[in-house]
């Protein structure tokens, strides 16, 4: 049998029923795996306890034969999400020390489900960032190297160390969070697989918000057809979360025939973006070949305003963020800074928050506190969201004019170095963002899927945005491309 770390959702599924291995099996070589991979840096709060306790009981319902998909699975989960009784920090200071008295909606339903915790996962602080070098945990890396070169790369962010993990087959798969690109990016970069649903089809209670019209949380796997599978487990109505749909989850597995013929796929042309690397360019193309191969239809697209997305999700993000942040003052959890004699609240709070917040949270916060302001918010704020609503609709109008799914690429480049972006413009990091946050602005699902590798040896990623509540469609859209491409490459263990 392969080694049983590489295994696949579905291969682990199949041989949990079949007896050929049970879940201690998997979730002890998991845990294996983690302890030789210190140098990655991906888990950053381990539960053995809790994955051999999960383990034995998904082993009895396996047995008893009452068991759905993911029964057994190991899985890492991202710090953003809440886990009773386990630290749940966000990846930041100020929630040193916080242990939920609660489970969030999406773990639960993977317990549910009989779904393995083997621990929490690296990430960005309060899910800010696309390097995840803004964590408290110190940076994640990526398990794949630059040819012959040691130095060290970014997995990308802010779902960093879920997909190092799933890249270095420390678990089957992750869960990630995704607000404008921090589930697809990162895939993008390792190699993997990453999908963010429509906005409202996973519940977002018990996730530490970072912008809430705009974050969704989504599978991280090894394939299309993992993402399917665990995609199914993780969503569903929940009324403790106002924006969640009330919709029926498809089986998403059973949509996976690869057969596209007759579908229309768009490329638009203010995608193709100046000095975007000639690897990305040909990727691409060769992607839009692939389709079409396939029997897919292409048509040139415009989506006339995507040229202002960034500029609109770096005014609406922070503004969300600002307000969202607002809670952690001190008082009631997490920490609180020592105040000298005679400091009064006023004090308790600048300190705390002073002392908490990294730097890249503290930006940001300050920029949406900024654009909030009396004298700004119409300047900046309501221009934004009328941007935003002008982004939504050239979706609409390509998918009224008969497009079923749009092709981009990913991220502008492959995995750059840590510590390469650093002193540079903060603008120049929020950049490799660009594909991504259009599809965050008008809540639709887009799954990034590994297609090629550069002349580096580095992954490179295609990016597949669907219709709004499509995501089966856009999974066998992402199947066929997948089946096309045919990526099997992995990183070479160093660590």
């Amino acid at each position: 049998m392969t080694d049983l770390t590489s295994m696949k959702i579905a291969e682990a599924r199949d041989a949990l029923r079949k007896g050929n291995v049970t879940s201690a099996e998997l979730t002890e070589a998991c845990l294996t795996a983690i302890e030789g991979a210190g140098a990655l840096n991906a888990f950053v709060h381990n539960t053995p306890e809790i994955a051999r306790e999960q383990a034995a009981a998904a082993d009895a319902r396996i047995k008893a034969g009452d068991a759905p998909a993911m029964c057994g699975i190991p899985l890492g989960i991202k710090d953003l999400f809440c886990t009773k009784g386990v630290p749940s920090q966000a990846a930041s200071n100020i929630l040193g020390g916080f242990k939920p008295e609660y489970e969030s909606t999406v773990t639960t339903q993977l317990f549910d489900a009989g779904a393995v915790m083997l621990g929490k996962l690296n990430m960005d602080e309060f899910a800010m960032g696309s390097s995840n070098e803004t964590s408290c945990y110190g940076n994640a890396v990526n398990p794949w190297r630059r040819g012959n070169d040691d130095a060290a790369l970014t997995p990308g962010g802010s779902s960093g160390g879920s997909a190092s993990a799933v890249s270095a087959d420390l678990c089957l798969a992750a869960t990630g969070t995704d607000t404008g690109g921090s589930i697809r990016q990162p895939a993008a970069f390792t190699g993997i697989t990453g999908i963010k649903p429509t906005y409202g089809r996973c519940s977002r209670w018990g996730i530490v918000a970072f912008a809430s019209s705009l974050d969704q949380a989504g599978p991280m796997t090894k394939d299309v057809r993992d993402a399917a599978i665990m995609l199914e487990a993780m969503c569903g109505h929940d009324p403790k979360d106002s924006t969640s749909a009330d919709l029926a989850v498809p089986n998403f597995e059973a949509m996976l025939t690869g057969d596209i013929k007759g579908k229309t796929i768009g490329i638009p042309k203010e995608y193709h973006m100046d000095g975007m690397p000639e690897e990305i360019e040909a990727l691409w193309a060769e992607g839009r070949k692939m389709l079409q191969d396939a029997g897919a239809n292409i048509v040139d697209i415009s989506l006339p305003h995507t040229k202002y997305a960034l500029p609109a999700y770096y005014v609406i993000a922070p503004a969300e963020a600002s307000s969202n942040l607002a809670r952690y003052d001190g008082v009631r959890y997490g920490h609180r800074a020592t105040l000298s004699a005679g400091d009064g609240i006023t004090e308790m709070y600048e300190k705390t928050r002073a002392e908490g917040f990294g730097h890249e949270v503290q930006r940001r916060v300050m920029v949406g506190t900024y654009v909030l302001s009396a004298g700004f918010y119409d300047a900046y704020y309501n221009r934004a969201r009328k941007v935003r609503t002008l982004i939504k609709k050239d979706f609409e109008d390509v998918f009224a004019a008969g497009v079923d799914a749009i092709l981009t690429p990913a991220t502008p480049s492959a995995a750059f170095g840590l510590g390469e972006m650093e002193d540079a413009d903060p603008v120049k990091m929020y950049l490799n963002d660009v594909f991504t946050v259009t599809v965050n602005l008008a809540g639709l699902p887009g799954i990034a899927i590994p297609a090629g590798v550069d002349k580096q040896g580095l992954p490179l990623g295609l990016q597949l945005i669907g219709r709004p509540w499509e995501e089966g469609d856009l999974l066998n859209t992402a199947y066929a491309l997948e089946q096309a491409a045919g990526f099997v490459a992995k990183p070479g263990k160093w660590w």
